[in-house]
């Protein structure tokens, strides 16, 4: 375990020292993450504006949820895309057989191999906007915490869809498009469910399980969830996670080496 810890601390700081040479990049992260910021916040007023409100959530509350979603976003792009979206030119260009030939697991090393600063912008701004709505509802330290638990899972859930998804590569080679459909349909997840009618929730509660990355998070912060969608929560993260291993090593028989 210490050696995949060395290993994590070597890959991240190479990245960040690459990734730092283009320092303006940072400026465009940090502008377009407040645009982008600004914007979602501006939906949500439309509803609010009128005096309606989602069933039982005031504007606090719904603002929870979407800096719970925009930190997503920002863990997202921090680690999630620099590694996950290269599995697709691992395999067009042959790398990927470099990356099977090193003595650490495959898996480990696609996850992990890149970390991308230009995702902290959104992480900063969705713990602003949680800190603040937090405030005003009164929230205190146990209640971040509890939520902490939740927003876990729902980071493995992220993960282990995105690395499946970037798995299929080894068949269809083009699934930028694939990827992008996810990356949409996950943007529900800046609304609560109860935004959305039953039909829609239904399909982002068990088909794309959006209502675990955000809602579930966002319900334990102000105390209220149910104990039944903290412990889906977690055989959820666990049975997705281990099956983008399982689906990892069975894509893996299918894959032809660039030297082959």
């Amino acid at each position: 375990m210490s050696r995949y810890w060395k290993l994590i601390r070597l890959f991240w700081t190479t990245s960040l020292a690459a990734e730092m040479e283009y320092r303006l990049n940072f400026v465009v992260a940090a502008l377009t993450s407040l645009g982008n910021l600004g914007g979602s916040i501006f939906s949500l007023f439309l509803f609010y504006r009128t005096g309606y409100t989602f069933a039982g959530w005031s504007w606090e509350a719904a603002l929870i949820v979407l800096g719970i979603f925009t930190i997503l976003q920002g863990f997202s792009a921090t680690f999630l895309a620099p590694n996950l979206n290269k599995i697709v030119s691992h395999v067009q260009v042959g790398t990927l057989d470099f990356v099977l030939l090193k003595p650490i697991r495959s898996q480990f090393w696609l996850s992990t191999h890149t970390l991308s600063p230009w995702g902290l912008p959104d992480l900063i701004l969705g713990s602003l906007i949680i800190g603040y709505a937090g405030q005003r509802l009164g929230l205190g330290i146990d209640n971040y915490l509890l939520s902490a638990v939740p927003l876990l899972f729902g980071i493995v859930i992220l993960y282990s869809l995105w690395f499946m998804l970037g798995a299929t590569s080894i068949w269809f080679v083009k699934i930028y498009n694939a990827t992008e459909v996810l990356r949409g349909l996950l943007e529900a997840g800046r609304y609560p469910m109860v935004a959305y009618p039953a039909a829609y929730r239904f399909f982002f509660t068990f088909v794309v399980p959006v209502t675990f990355l955000t809602t579930v998070p966002a319900e334990a912060m102000l105390g209220r969830v149910q104990f039944s969608w903290l412990i889906g929560a977690l055989v959820l993260a666990i049975v997705l996670f281990w099956l983008s291993t399982k689906w990892w090593r069975f894509a893996l028989r299918f894959y032809t080496s660039a030297s082959s």
